[in-house]
């Protein structure tokens, strides 16, 4: 047998294989849609009075120094940076900024857990489907080669079975896309809100330091 034939019998398979391909990936997503929705939810935090306490605690060190074991105990990257900072403050604003962009950088692989499943299965579900569309209407021509008396009918029932696979894949790759589009901006979000304290943080410090410190520093 050579590789056409080989082929060729992979195409007779048909297309039920890849709607039950397309059915798996589908559990998968509604699992990481209903997981990282599960997770927004539970760290939602209230940026604009954490900034607030921010401000009367940064030149506190004892103050400083219970807010970052407080914060420190939770996975939120807004958390996380501002734990960091207030542990790095009594170093200096340029050695707490440094350490604000690393936590920032290690702890956002947590809030992208996932999507780059949706994104790539948004993007590729409907290609899966065609594909099994393309297998279904090769099996039909086959199966019309085969029982030629049956006519017409094989070939139109085999393709209308066919295109199953394609309308599959779309209802698979829109909710996926969905999501990954509304996870990534709240994905955006967090990340602002890091920033925006990271910056409140920085701010203090700054306003702390005398300026004639400030001009022998640099």
């Amino acid at each position: 047998m050579n590789i056409a034939d080989q082929f060729l019998a992979f195409t007779l398979l048909g297309s039920a294989w890849v709607l039950w391909l397309l059915i798996g990936l589908s559990v998968i997503s509604v699992a990481i849609m209903i997981e990282r929705g599960i997770y927004f939810v539970r760290h939602r935090l209230d940026v604009d009075a954490l900034a607030t306490e921010l401000k009367g605690v940064v030149g506190n060190p004892a103050e400083r120094e219970r807010l970052a074991a407080q914060f420190a105990k939770s996975d939120t990257i807004e958390a996380k940076v501002v734990s960091v900072g207030l542990r790095e403050a009594e170093r200096g604003a340029e050695a707490a900024a440094e350490a604000m962009v690393g936590a920032r950088a290690r702890h956002k692989h947590l809030l992208e857990r996932g999507l780059a499943f949706l994104g790539t299965l948004g993007n590729n579900a409907p290609f899966i489907g065609l594909f099994g569309t393309v297998l279904g209407i090769i099996r039909s021509f086959r199966d019309l080669a085969e029982n030629s008396q049956a006519g017409a009918q094989v070939v139109m029932a085999g393709i209308s079975e066919a295109l199953v696979a394609t309308a599959v894949g779309l209802m698979v790759a829109i909710p996926a896309v969905i999501a990954f589009n509304f996870f990534q901006r709240r994905v955006r979000a967090h990340v602002t809100n890091a920033d925006t304290l990271a910056h409140v943080i920085l701010a203090e410090l700054r306003a702390e330091t005398p300026a004639g410190a400030r001009s022998e520093a640099a």
